[in-house]
This record gives structure tokens, sequence and C-alpha cells, in this order.
């Protein structure tokens, strides 16, 4: 649809949402310290206004989507597109019986994202310029580097990163703690001294294994350390960050569904560095909400992967230091929707000649991963 001039204040009923489900393979197989996946999917959010048809999404099971024509689009129907706060306290109200966490924080925060990209689109603008803008782009992580990998695929993927300009790379550890160390090291052989080298765990550590891990990776150079234990042990994160080496930030945050959640894990004193996704933390309002949090208590934000979502809303967050480009999610992210903006020397910038989040989705290319569909 072509973008909107429109710049008064009728109302604009939301007309219907359209919502749908696309699962895509992995190119190998992929795992992490606690998981493993052949697949990853995708459920998209498409509420249409005025002419105009936002888009949002998130990652999570397809019985999302059942969730959100079921139990969130009655809801949004007919109700005026322009006063996104009135429309998520009525979806959080909705949601009190049914937990408002996992699943459904992923439904949320789908629908927040698109309702966010079609008041831009109603407007005209890019999202950027909605939220107001603290940089031009988005500075860059590789992310990748899964447990499944050989030691020379990974080399290959994290030297890749560094090679087109992405000046820090993270690698998966935690399946095999033993080995964890030579596979670190090696990684940083080859990359040589210059990037920086980040290591997630996924919570697969115990707090004595994290503290003894931590000197061995920072002797080879890792200055990140995502998620040693489980984001569930805060007293165990703010352990290991006070009696780990210098220079090893501790980072998590990745699973948060709310500002409580984000403001106990910053009480607690639990990271160096606070992770947040708006796939999963309420949408692009939740994320601000952490932005605001972050500010708060002096705190970086990293955004957690899903890096042409994050782009606008980094781009606004005054405590961002960098988006996850996370290998899984940017390949899916291409081969879906049209607008991806390329990495540039380490970073992304949004497109401000594209309104909204600057996505359109290739129907004819997601089409064969289409699991679910309505209306």
């Amino acid at each position: 649809m072509p973008p909107s001039t429109r710049h008064d204040s009728a109302a604009a009923p939301i007309e219907r949402v359209d919502v749908s489900a696309y699962t895509v393979p992995t190119d190998p197989p992929e795992s992490d310290g606690t998981f493993a996946w052949t697949s990853t999917t995708l459920l998209l959010v498409e509420p249409v206004a005025g002419g105009q048809r936002g888009l949002g999404y998130t990652y999570a099971a397809t019985a999302g989507a059942a969730l959100i024509r079921d139990m969130l689009v009655p809801l949004l129907v007919s109700e005026d597109a322009w006063d996104l706060p009135a429309r998520m306290a009525s979806l959080l109200r909705r949601v009190r019986n049914a937990g408002s966490r996992g699943l459904v924080a992923r439904a949320l925060s789908a629908v927040d994202t698109a309702l966010w990209d079609l008041k831009a689109k109603l407007l005209g603008v890019p999202l950027a310029r909605l939220f107001g803008q603290a940089r031009p782009a988005a500075p860059l992580y590789g992310s990748g580097g899964f447990t499944s990998y050989s030691d020379r695929r990974l080399q290959t993927q994290l030297t890749g990163w560094a090679d087109a300009g992405i000046p820090r790379v993270k690698m998966k550890v935690g399946t095999h703690a033993d080995a964890d160390p030579a596979r670190v090291r090696g990684a940083r052989e080859a990359l040589g001294p210059g990037p920086a080298l980040f290591v997630d765990a996924n919570g697969a550590y115990t707090v004595k294994q994290a503290l003894a891990l931590a000197r061995d990776f920072r002797e080879a150079g890792v200055s990140w350390f995502e998620e040693p234990v489980s984001s569930d042990d805060l007293a165990g994160l703010r352990l290991v960050r006070d009696r780990g080496p210098a220079g090893l930030d501790v980072a998590a945050g990745e699973y948060g569904d709310s500002g409580p959640y984000f403001r106990r894990m910053l009480e607690a004193g639990a990271v160096d560095v606070l992770q947040a996704d708006a796939t999963r933390c309420l949408g692009f309002t939740g994320f601000l909400q952490a932005d605001a949090l972050a500010e708060a208590f002096h705190v970086p934000l990293s955004a957690h992967c899903a890096p042409a979502l994050h782009l606008h809303v980094a781009c606004a967050a005054r405590r961002l230091v960098h988006v996850e480009y996370f290998h899984d999610h940017a390949r899916l992210e291409r081969m879906l929707f049209d607008g991806v903006p390329p990495p540039v020397h380490g970073a992304m910038a949004p497109d401000l000649s594209r309104p909204g989040l600057g996505l359109e989705l290739k129907r004819a290319d997601a089409a064969r991963f289409a699991v679910e569909t309505s209306p």
C-alpha cells in the first residue's frame, strides 16, 4: 500500500487483523548449551486500518497464531489504531487469567510491533522518526557459532563477520563444558586480536563452573559472558559478575517479558549489560520501557536477535550499545521480507524513505513455508 499522507486526528478503526505462521528449516541443525533445533517459526500479525497494513512478528510455536486470532484479535477489530496504550491495556486485561508470560507475551509482542508499524504507516513516516532517533544506525555483533558446528565451520562463520566489517562476534558454549576453553581459544586464534569475542552459555553452567570458565575465557580475550548461569538465578548471575575477572561483562535479560522483570534483574545488580527482545518483552512498548530502566540504573542495553525488527527502535533507544545480528533470524528475515537493510561497516541503518518498519512480506516466497494463515 502507498504511504499515507494523513496527519489529521480522524479515527482509524482497525478493519481486520491477519495472522499467519511460517516455519523455515535451519541450514544445518543448530544448538546451544541447553537446546537444539532444526527449524524456526515466525508468527506474523498484520492489522489493517485507514488503507494501510501494519506488520509485526515474533518467533514462537504455531499455537501462538491461534492464541492471537482467538483471544486478541476480537479486542482489536473496530477499535482505533491510533491509541496504542488503550489497545495494549485492553489486551493485557484479556490475558489475565491465561497468564501474561511465555507464549502469551510473545503474542502480545507481535501485536504491539504491528500496531506501531501501522501507526507509522498511517502517518507516512518511518518508525525511527516516529520514535525519535538517538543515533542514525545501530551497531551490530555477529551471532551464531552454534555448539553443533564443527570447529572449522565455527571459525569460518566468525571470521566471515569480522572480514565483512562487523567488529564483534559471538559463539555458543555450554554443551560440552570441558571442551569449551579449547574451542574458544581456537576461535580467538582464527579471529586474531582485533574483533571482540563474546560467548553465550544459555544458562548451561553451574555458578562454580561459570566462575572457573570465566577466567579461561578472559585469558582468551573474551569480553562478554552471556547467561553464564540461568537468568532465573539472579543471585548466581550477581556472584559471577562480582567474582569474575575484570573486563568480562555479564549479560542477560533476553527472556524478559515486562518492565518488572527487567527492574528485578537490575535491582539485583545481576548484569553489566541488560538484554531485551521486542519479540518477547511486549513489543516496542516494552523495549522502550527496558531502555528507560537501563537509563535509570546506568546500565547499557543490547537488543536480542531479530535484527530487522529491532532496527528502528534500537536507533531510538538511548542506552543501546548494539543489536544481535543472529544468523538464524537474519537469514530468515532476508528470505521472508523485502526492505531488510544490509550491514554496512558493522552497523545497520533504517531506510528513512520507507514508512513504518520498511518491511514488506514476500508473499510468494513465504507461501512455501506457511503452516497457518487467516482469514
